[in-house]
This record gives C-alpha cells, structure tokens and sequence, in this order.
C-alpha cells in the first residue's frame, strides 16, 4: 500500500491510478489507523488530509472519464460496510497535501515506478 506523490497523480498510467483510488478508499474504511510500514504517516495527520488526497485521485479519475461513486466525494463516507462518520473538522488545504510528501519522496516513488517498468517525467 502507497500513496504516490500528489504531483504524480496526474501522470500515473491507468492502472496505478486506479489502484490508487482502491488503496485510499481502503484506507478511508476500514485500514485508517492500521498499521503499514508506507503509509503510516498519514495517521499522524487528521482523517481530512486523506479525503483531500482522495479528491486529487478522484479528480484525475474523472478528468480521464472515470465516474468514481459520487459517495466519495462525501468527507464522512467510509464505505459501503461502515457507518459515516459524526463529523469531521475541514482543513485547508496545503502544498504539499502531507510534509512526507517532498523531493525526496517524489524520487523514492519515481525509482518505484521505474522498477515497476514505468518511467515518468520529473514533475
């Protein structure tokens, strides 16, 4: 499980695009708080910074002519199989979305597409 630099969200081949939606949608539901070596940074920022995230994801999906669920775009929405939550206190939003997400882990994602056989431009 990745969250692919925000940067390279726009740039991502179909599938890792995809994939990405399906990891935060995970990590919306039922995977927020659980433990994972790549992605436990985002607990240390509130619940919003991933729904931010998320509509970056979204946004790119529905730019290529996906029509991702319109319950996604719901900042309470967790799933199908989980009950939204209460509330949630919004957050402006910040360049870059996550700190963790600077030049060097642009690189690190890079180096991780490219072992994949997917080479990007640097953004």
């Amino acid at each position: 499980m990745r969250l692919w630099h925000e940067a390279l969200i726009p740039l991502l081949p179909r599938q890792q695009l995809l994939g990405q939606h399906r990891e935060v949608a995970a990590l919306r539901g039922k995977g927020w708080g659980k433990k994972h070596a790549t992605v436990d940074y985002v607990f240390t920022h509130p619940y919003y910074k991933l729904f931010q995230f998320h509509l970056l994801v979204l946004a790119e999906m529905k730019q290529r002519g996906y029509t991702p669920d319109p319950l996604w775009y719901d900042p309470l929405y967790r799933g199908k199989n989980l009950p939204r939550l209460d509330r949630i206190q919004p957050l402006p939003i910040t360049q870059p979305l996550y700190p963790e997400h600077n030049n060097a882990y642009l690189e690190e994602c890079l180096l991780n597409l490219a072992q994949k056989g997917i080479v990007l431009p640097k953004p």
